[in-house]
């Protein structure tokens, strides 16, 4: 078995803290995100325990 060069373990730039966080870029986000968080609520009201009164 050989041994390569042990990996770089120095902590790498975040991408995402390294953008500002703007009211556009806010917006932006939470708009591209509408399918996901409906699909989501769609499951999870598939996902409700009936009224047991």
């Amino acid at each position: 078995m050989t041994q390569g060069e042990p990996p770089d373990r120095r902590p790498r730039e975040n991408r995402i803290l390294a953008e500002p966080a703007t009211l556009e870029r806010c917006r932006k986000d939470y708009d591209t995100g509408a399918a996901d968080r409906a699909t989501a609520y769609k499951q999870m009201s598939r996902r409700a325990v009936p009224d047991a009164s």
